[in-house]
C-alpha cells in the first residue's frame, strides 16, 4: 500500500509522492519555544512526526520512491520570543543561559519518549540574516511595508490569505487577537520585524531602519525552512493550534517571497489534547509536563515507552483525552510484550502493520495488530509472515515506531519508594508460618495490616510442589 496522508491544504487524503526524489523527502515541523519544560501537548506533535519520520525512512529504504531516495527532517528551536524574555527576567538569568537549559531539558524528555532527533535542528537566533533577507524581499515585491520602525506583512497582498485554515476575515481577526496599532494599514497585518526594547535581544534592523530589532515569530520558520529545505518542500507539520495564525502566516509570506503557489505540498496537523475530559490549563490544576509524568502523575512514575504508546492509541488528527487508563493499558501491554516478543535487528516489520501506518498514520489499527501478535506470541504461534514468528513480528513492529519493550521496566508506584521491602517480606513470611500453624486469625491480621500499608497480596499454588506462594504489589 502506498503512503496516503490527509492534507490540510486540500482537505482530503492523498497519495504521497516527493516533489523531487533527487532531493529526497523533505519535512519541516515546528519545534518548541524553549523557556520551560515541555508539556504533554508539546509532546504530541513530537511523537506523531517521529512515527511519520520513521515510516518515511522505512518506506524509502524499501525503494518506495526510487533507488537512493533519502529523508530530511527539520525541526526548529525558537530561542527568541517574548515568553523567553519574560522568564529570563523573572529568574534573573541571561537569556542564553535559560534557552540552553530548557533546550537540554526538552532533548532529554523527548529522548526518553523514544523520539529521534531531527536531521537538522536550526535555532532562530542563528538564522537572523536569513530572516532579514526574506523581509527585504517581501518589501521589495510589495507584500510588506515599513512603519514606525516595524516591518509588517500586508495581508491584502495575498488574495488567498486564509485558505489554509479556511477561515473568514472575521474568524481570523477573532482567532489572531490582532493588535490594533496606528501604524498598521489593516488590523490583520502581522509583524515581520519590530524594535527591541532595553534589555531585549536585538540585531541590526533591515530595510534601512535605525537601531536594534528582532524578528516576528512567523518569519522565523519561513526563513529556516527555506534555508534547510528549499523554497517549496514536501511536508510541513505541527499541532492544530498552529494552523492559524502561525501556519497561515508562514505560508503567505513564503509564497509571496518566492512567488510560488505553495510553501509545502502537504500540511499535516495533529489534534488537540484534553486531560481526563477537560482542557489542560494551569487554572484547572491539570497542566502536565512530560517531566512530571516521568517523576509522578497520579502517584505513578510513567516510563517513556508507555507515554508514547498511550499517545499513539488515538489517531493523530483526532482530539485525544489523556487519561490514567490509557497509560495503564500501555504499561500492561508493554510488560506482556517484554515477556513474549522476540527482539532482533533482522526481522522486517509486518506488511499489515506498515499498511496501517501508511493509511494516514492509523495507529489505533496498528496497535490492534500489535495486540493480535501478542496473543499469538503468548501461544507460541510460528511463521506467520515471511518466515517470522508472531513474537518476532511483534518485536519488529515495535522497533519500527521507536518503542523499546525489550528494556521496559514498567510503571512504578511512588508508594514503592516509601515501602520497607525487607519489612514486607518479613511480614509475609510470618503470615505463611501462621497459615501453616492454622492460626488463620493471625494470618488475616497480618494481611489486613499490609493492606493498610497499601500492599496487596496474591496467593498462588505451585503446580509442581503444591505449596502456596505469596507475591505482593503496591495497590493502585
Amino acid at each position: 500500500m502506498s503512503l496516503r496522508l490527509y492534507n490540510t491544504r486540500t482537505r482530503k487524503k492523498e497519495d504521497f509522492q516527493p516533489l523531487d526524489p533527487a532531493r529526497g523527502v523533505r519535512m519541516y515541523v515546528c519545534g518548541p519555544t524553549v523557556y520551560d519544560y515541555a508539556h504533554i501537548g508539546n509532546a504530541r506533535p513530537v511523537i506523531v512526526f517521529d512515527v511519520l519520520y520513521r515510516l518515511l525512512r522505512h518506506l524509502a529504504s524499501q525503494g518506495e520512491w526510487g533507488e537512493g531516495v533519502g529523508v530530511k527532517y527539520v525541526r526548529n528551536i525558537t530561542d527568541v520570543d517574548d515568553k523567553i524574555n519574560a522568564r529570563a527576567a523573572e529568574e534573573g538569568v541571561p537569556i542564553r543561559e535559560l534557552t540552553e537549559r530548557t533546550t537540554a531539558q526538552f532533548h532529554a524528555d523527548m529522548d526518553a519518549l523514544g523520539c529521534l532527533r531531527p536531521d537538522v535542528e536550526p535555532r532562530a537566533t542563528e538564522h537572523i540574516d536569513d530572516m532579514k533577507a526574506m523581509i527585504e524581499q517581501l518589501v521589495e515585491v510589495g507584500c510588506a511595508y515599513v512603519a514606525e520602525d516595524h516591518v509588517l506583512f500586508d495581508v491584502s497582498s495575498r488574495p488567498d490569505y486564509g485558505s489554509l485554515s479556511r477561515r473568514s476575515v472575521e474568524e481570523m481577526k477573532a482567532g489572531a487577537r490582532v493588535e490594533v496599532a496606528p501604524y498598521k494599514r489593516d488590523p490583520m497585518d502581522f509583524v515581520l520585524w519590530k524594535p527591541s526594547k532595553d534589555g531585549e535581544p536585538g540585531w541590526d534592523s533591515p530595510c534601512g531602519i535605525e537601531g536594534k530589532g528582532r524578528p516576528g515569530w512567523h518569519i522565523e520558520c519561513s526563513a529556516m525552512a527555506e534555508r534547510h529545505l528549499g523554497e517549496v518542500f514536501d511536508i510541513h507539520g505541527g499541532g492544530i493550534d498552529l494552523q492559524f495564525p502561525h501556519h497561515e502566516n508562514e505560508r503567505a509570506q513564503s509564497c509571496c517571497a518566492h512567488d510560488t503557489e505553495v510553501m509545502a505540498n502537504f500540511w499535516l496537523h495533529n489534534g488537540y489534547l484534553m486531560v481526563e475530559g477537560e482542557k489542560m490549563s494551569k487554572s484547572l490544576g491539570n497542566f502536565i509536563t512530560v517531566r512530571e509524568l516521568f517523576e509522578g502523575w497520579h502517584d505513578v512514575r510513567w516510563p517513556g515507552p508507555a507515554i508514547k504508546l498511550a499517545m499513539l492509541s488515538t489517531q493523530y488528527r483526532q482530539p485525544i483525552d489523556w487519561t490514567v487508563q490509557k497509560l495503564e493499558e500501555a504499561d500492561a501491554f508493554l510488560m506482556k510484550a517484554k515477556a513474549h516478543a522476540e527482539f532482533d535487528d533482522k526481522t522486517p516489520p509486518g506488511g499489515d502493520f506498515v499498511s496501517a501506518l501508511s493509511d494516514d498514520l492509523n495507529t489505533p489499527k496498528a496497535i490492534a495488530i500489535l495486540n493480535e501478535l501478542l496473543d499469538a506470541a503468548k501461544h507460541g504461534e510460528p511463521a506467520i509472515v515471511a518466515g517470522a514468528s508472531a513474537a518476532q513480528q511483534l518485536g519488529a513492529n515495535l522497533r519500527l515506531i521507536g518503542i523499546d519493550a525489550q528494556a521496559y521496566e514498567g510503571a512504578k508506584h511512588l508508594a514503592e519508594d516509601r515501602v520497607d521491602h525487607a519489612q514486607v517480606e518479613e511480614m509475609i513470611a510470618a503470615r505463611s508460618e501462621a497459615r501453616k500453624a492454622k492460626n488463620f486469625a493471625e494470618a488475616d491480621r497480618i494481611r489486613d495490616e499490609l493492606k493498610e500499608m497499601g500492599i496487596q497480596l496474591k496467593d498462588s499454588r505451585d503446580p509442581e510442589t503444591g505449596e502456596i506462594k505469596t507475591t505482593w504489589e503496591i495497590a493502585r
